[in-house]
């Protein structure tokens, strides 16, 4: 019989990314497998209870779930109640980062550039903000709903895919930020043992112009650039603005910062997002990647973190 801790991977979750999520937590488990030290019991899962969850075997859960419930607090509430150590952020810097006006007041706070936003009122018909503007759910990741407007013909097709979505999702909350153009930018978080650090700058450049849904899981020609060549100084700066806004928001184990970088060369911070993709096209592992961390050893690397984190918690 094996030694080895078991890794419980969780996928799915019921949340808009749910395809998404299935498609990151199976590159997670094979990860973890490839890399030999670990066990693994791997689960689609919908929302589950406590007892579901306490139910199934693993000595740490890996719950690699995108949205508003899976990285949002409330997956995280369940695993605090389950009290297996887990990877990611815990639920109250899960919650903060999850909702995107309130990272940008926290970005705001520490000085980091942040294009101006505000809460949009389904009732309204005109625009908060002067255009160009984005439309985007508050509390939603990977580009689901949004809308670039450049023109009051596509604010006018703006509201009204809002207004139609508000049928089916209620409790989807929406927002407007002005639309910063030029280069698009993340930076990518780890701790995997020496303090949250990052791990490289990629730049995205989509072809259709918008980097959304579309343009990150189901075309192949946007293009990657692993530590691209930016104006002096912009590369340490929006590394060491990442770091910061994430130890703030409360950061663990791993996250991706989103950047904007004007043509005067101004970086604005977007969002920070605490359980990146897995996926073929994802941007942590491509820049884990180009440091010498493949994915298994990204993976297995981030169950160690979380498991040696909460034995010193136990040997207090």
């Amino acid at each position: 019989m094996s030694t080895r801790p078991t890794v419980l991977v969780l996928g799915g979750g019921p949340d808009a990314e749910r395809e998404v999520s299935i498609e990151s937590s199976g590159a997670v488990a094979q990860g973890v497998r490839d890399d030999g030290r670990f066990e693994v019991i791997y689960e689609i899962i919908g929302r589950p209870s406590i007892e579901s969850l306490r139910a199934v075997r693993g000595d740490v859960v890996f719950p690699v779930l995108h949205g508003p419930f899976g990285e949002g607090g409330g997956m995280q509430d369940l695993l605090e109640i389950d009290g297996r150590p887990y990877v990611g952020t815990g639920p109250g810097g899960a919650r903060l980062a999850m909702d995107k006006l309130a990272g940008k007041l926290v970005a705001s706070s520490r000085g980091v550039p942040t294009p101006i936003g505000a809460c949009l009122n389904v009732a309204d018909d005109t625009c908060p903000i002067a255009l160009p503007c984005v439309v985007k759910p508050v509390h939603e990741g990977s580009s689901v709903g949004l809308s670039l407007c450049r023109t009051d013909e596509d604010w006018d097709d703006a509201i009204r895919s809002v207004r139609a979505d508000r049928t089916s999702n209620p409790e989807r909350a929406w927002m407007v930020e002005g639309l910063i153009a030029g280069r698009e930018l993340t930076v990518g978080l780890l701790d995997l043992g020496a303090g949250l650090e990052t791990v490289g700058v990629v730049e995205i450049e989509a072809a259709g112009g918008a980097y959304n849904f579309e343009a990150k899981y189901e075309r192949d020609d946007t293009r990657y650039t692993v530590d691209p060549a930016l104006p002096a100084g912009v590369t340490e700066l929006i590394r060491s603005q990442s770091v910061e806004v994430a130890k703030v928001v409360g950061v663990r184990h791993l996250a991706r910062a989103d950047f904007m970088l004007d043509d005067e060369g101004v970086a604005w911070f977007l969002e920070i997002n605490t359980m990146p993709g897995f996926t073929a096209h994802s941007l942590l592992p491509m820049a884990a990647k180009s440091r010498g961390i493949g994915i298994g050893a990204l993976c297995a690397g981030l169950v160690e973190r979380a498991l040696s984190e909460r034995a010193g918690v136990r040997s207090e």
